[in-house]
């Protein structure tokens, strides 16, 4: 397949995942695309997340200790080195697929790092995260955001209690980018940093209410997003809000999840993490 038809299957996943175009449709597409029937499965299955995609920070890694609480009422999952001195926590948030191995796995990597990392499942009030990830995109469509955000809000001011230096902080991909952002902007003072990975933005009339230092990381060839995050931008900085924003040319949206094989790129996934780390230790300690 070539380059072009390649982005052009991966563009069309974008829209199966995150503007609703109907599976029957989407699949009739890539069959036109690819040629066969097992040809566009296949591409489908490189271009979506591996569940059994292996993990970064294995889950018995003996440098941390890991559990599941409730926090503010939300379901979460908990990795945190061993020392008992408290560390600064971030709020891992997911993508629209819930609250999977892959981000027990990034959690578990802010964890190795030296931080409480707190993965919520959102989708708490209507069950919890399912197995497929069908249905669970289905039922972050469900969500009340404004109560998701509240509860955010919460697990924030609870485990600011617990954190050293009462310091708590919050990085969301693509779905979780959005809340994230969101989060920012209804939290005020009581989230002391964020970083988002692709997530869509808010009206920039919202930018005011912001006081969180914000990390923003954009994918290039991510149309969907970049047109409401160079806006959101842009009115953040002329409210003279903290935000740093890069650009990654030429790599697609979720180039940070290292278990969609199509879509990962090593080189910005790895150059943002250390951006992300260092802007964390920044504003977190």
């Amino acid at each position: 397949m070539t380059p072009d038809l390649r982005q052009q299957a991966i563009d069309l996943y974008d829209r199966f995942t995150h503007e609703g175009l109907p599976r029957r449709e989407f699949m009739a597409r890539m069959v036109a695309l690819t040629g066969s029937l097992a040809a566009a499965e296949a591409l489908v299955g490189s271009i979506s997340a591996s569940p059994a995609a292996a993990a970064i920070v294995p889950e018995d890694d003996r440098r941390l200790t890991t559990r599941e609480q409730v926090v503010a009422g939300t379901r979460a999952y908990v990795a945190e080195p061993r020392s008992r001195s408290l560390k600064p926590t971030v709020i891992v948030v997911h993508e629209n697929r819930g609250l999977n191995a892959h981000i027990r796995d990034v959690a578990r990597r802010l964890a190795v790092a030296g931080y409480r990392a707190v993965a919520p499942d959102f989708l708490t009030p209507l069950g919890g995260t399912p197995a497929d990830e069908d249905k669970a995109r289905e039922l972050i469509g469900k969500l009340d955001l404004a109560q998701a955000s509240a509860a955010g809000v919460a697990m924030a001011r609870e485990l600011a209690k617990g954190s050293r230096g009462g310091k708590v902080g919050a990085v969301g991909f693509c779905w979780g980018g959005a809340y994230v952002n969101r989060l920012a902007v209804d939290a005020g003072s009581d989230l002391d940093a964020g970083v988002v990975y692709y997530g869509t933005a808010p009206s920039p009339s919202q930018a005011t209410r912001v006081q969180a230092p914000l990390l923003i990381h954009c994918a290039g060839l991510d149309t969907r997003v970049n047109q409401t995050a160079f806006p959101w931008v842009e009115a953040l900085r002329a409210a003279g809000r903290k935000v740093t924003f890069h650009l990654y040319d030429g790599v697609n949206h979720a180039f940070h999840n290292d278990t969609s094989a199509e879509r990962y790129n090593k080189a910005a996934a790895e150059l943002s993490w250390q951006r992300t780390l260092a802007f964390f230790k920044r504003n977190l300690g």
